[in-house]
């Protein structure tokens, strides 16, 4: 993609991402689950996890697998609420610039 992503829209890819996993989900998950729409590492990925826990829109965990600790993240009810702000954000937004391509806005 040529569009630079910035952090609000990482931040609300990210909480779409785990909110479909009612028990949470992991970060390599999270990370191939967010490929599918933008190009992402999981350097990239780790400051948006840890930023979002600071702002208490997700918590995490730890389960035990395979012998190992895997860390899993959870949406929290504030990070709910913050999804459904980004979701109406977006839509007012991405119909904005689709009207811009398509002549109707600003004309």
């Amino acid at each position: 993609m040529i569009f630079n992503t910035g952090a609000a829209l990482l931040d609300a890819i990210v909480l779409a991402v785990v909110s479909r996993e009612p028990e949470g989900t992991y970060g390599y998950k999270i990370t191939q689950e967010v490929r599918q729409v933008i190009e992402l590492s999981e350097s990239t990925l780790y400051p948006v996890l840890r930023r979002l826990m600071r702002d208490e829109c997700l918590e995490v965990y730890d389960v035990e697998c395979g012998g190992r600790n895997r860390r899993y993240y959870k949406i929290t009810p504030r990070g709910s609420a913050q999804l459904k702000l980004y979701e109406a954000e977006w839509i007012r937004y991405s119909g904005k610039i689709t009207g811009m391509f398509e002549g109707g806005v600003g004309r």
